[in-house]
């Protein structure tokens, strides 16, 4: 028996043993927003303590939920703390921040310097930390994939996905791949320049996400760290153990 981390997104669930402060070996699979299919539910491993991070649609969580209350003998859900293992959030009401971003910045902080950490999800999250664990806000915008999904739904003729990116394209559907990931990209660049002008150095930049792969070359600087949140999630279940919690 043993203690699985489990971070139910709002496009795929990730789960993976906690191996002492760390994720371990991570699955991923893709959902719909509102179910996943049966094989994959009942694939949920069993163990003692299952440490969950979820900010999927509630008929999703509840019934991962269910399923993780009748395999394991604790099920423990991670919330956004004011200040957690030496990280300090930036918003009035931390339990408005994703709790998924606040993970990410538990597992960021461990490297003890500046960084601006980019998740590319459903959304495009961006947040900034100083090297002492303070959160000094961030900002929400489209990822790329529902960019291009946005204007499918609104102009059929435009694809909803496919293209490749170049500075100025001369097709349609890379077009549309540069203008998306472009905009991304370029929102990006924005933060990490006002970043080291209000920390008085250049941050680090951590991406991670399901879709973050295409914008990697045009981040040269990035280090990908796809296991971010449930690595966080690690953390934050030390934490909670700990003597006097």
């Amino acid at each position: 028996m043993s203690d699985w981390l489990f971070d139910l997104g709002n496009s795929r669930f990730k789960f993976a043993p906690l191996d002492g402060a760390t994720a371990g070996s991570v699955q991923a699979w893709a959902h719909g927003a509102e179910a996943m299919t049966a094989a994959a539910l009942d694939a949920l491993p069993r163990g003692d303590t299952a440490w969950v991070a979820s900010v999927a649609a509630p008929a999703l969580t509840a019934t991962v939920m269910e399923l993780l209350h009748a395999r394991f003998t604790r099920v423990q859900v991670a919330r956004t703390l004011p200040a957690c293992a030496g990280v300090t959030i930036a918003y009035a009401r931390p339990e408005k921040l994703g709790v998924d971003r606040f993970l990410a910045l538990l597992a960021a902080a461990t490297g003890q310097r500046p960084v601006l950490v980019v998740g590319v999800g459903t959304a495009l999250t961006i947040d900034l930390m100083d090297a002492g664990g303070r959160h000094l806000g961030g900002r929400i915008g489209a990822s790329p994939t529902v960019m291009r999904e946005a204007l499918h739904a609104r102009a059929a003729q435009l694809p909803a996905s496919g293209g490749d990116y170049a500075e100025f394209a001369n097709d349609t559907a890379d077009a549309l791949a540069s203008g998306c990931d472009g905009a991304a990209v370029a929102l990006v660049e924005r933060s990490l320049r006002h970043g080291a002008d209000l920390l008085g150095t250049a941050p680090s930049l951590l991406v991670h996400g399901g879709g973050a792969v295409p914008l990697l070359p045009l981040l040269p600087d990035a280090e990908y760290r796809p296991a971010l949140v449930l690595d966080g999630l690690a953390r934050w279940a030390v934490h909670a153990q700990a003597p006097g919690r």
